[in-house]
């Protein structure tokens, strides 16, 4: 059982890279670049590129997709007030061709690319869950990771993957801020969902105020962690 792992998809303008530095943290990274014109690659060293990292519950969900358990995963990541839409989508309904955006980046996987990323994750799951949730297990450092100059500035300087929800836990914030409720999705846009709540009223909340991941499938009854204000504004809470 190795410690790390990193595997790439390249294609002839966008390449994805997923990237585990240690089996004892309970995290992955994935990473996009794109093609210049000029047939050069974008580098991480010059702040270029984008990198997000995704927790267990998140790996969780995009397998469930990779599984074609959901047609569908959307979740917003938000870090300085910088807002990052992920998705991750089967192109049309059809199965063939798995669909990822982060941000301004998209990236399709095709149906052998698809089953790797799918074998990998769960591989990295599996160990993490025996690895990362140990108690009072000396956590490894990052030099797996950093130790790679193609990623080493760009995991410093560019950290936009670290989600809200992270932020309140590790901080200690007020819990109040945020709150989590029972709701189905209505209807969607690219900034805002109409969920229908507990208490029978349907109202447009914004992806930004989100910061749990959702199933994108109508009707469908799910956990939603939302800005406590936003719910009181619409009188979701009281």
């Amino acid at each position: 059982m190795v410690d790390n792992h990193s595997y790439s998809f390249f294609g002839q303008k966008v390449g994805l890279i997923i990237q585990s530095s240690s089996k004892n943290e309970p995290f992955i990274f994935f990473r996009l670049i794109k093609s210049k014109n000029d047939g050069s690659w974008e580098k991480p060293s010059s702040g270029e590129g984008k990198v997000i990292k995704f927790s267990l519950e998140e790996i969780v969900w995009i397998i469930r997709v990779l599984e074609k358990e959901v047609n569908s995963w959307s979740s917003y990541h938000t870090f300085k007030d910088k807002n990052t839409q992920i998705s991750f989508k089967w192109e049309n309904g059809d199965n063939k061709k798995l669909w990822i955006h982060i941000g301004k980046y998209s990236k399709v996987l095709e149906y052998a690319q698809f089953k790797i990323l799918e074998m990998l994750l769960k591989h990295i799951l599996k160990e993490k869950i025996e690895f990362a949730t140990t108690p009072n297990v000396s956590k490894k450092s990052d030099s797996g990771l950093f130790s790679n100059t193609f990623v080493k500035e760009e995991v410093i300087t560019n950290l936009e993957h670290i989600n809200k929800i992270e932020n309140y836990q590790s901080n200690n914030e007020n819990p109040s801020k945020i709150k989590k409720v029972n709701g189905s999705i209505k209807g969607e846009t690219d900034k805002a969902l109409l969920i229908q709540f507990d208490n029978g009223s349907e109202v447009w909340i914004p992806k930004s105020t989100i910061h749990s991941g959702f199933d994108n499938t109508m009707n469908a009854i799910q956990s939603f962690t939302i800005d406590s204000w936003i719910l009181k504004k619409n009188k979701v809470l009281s």
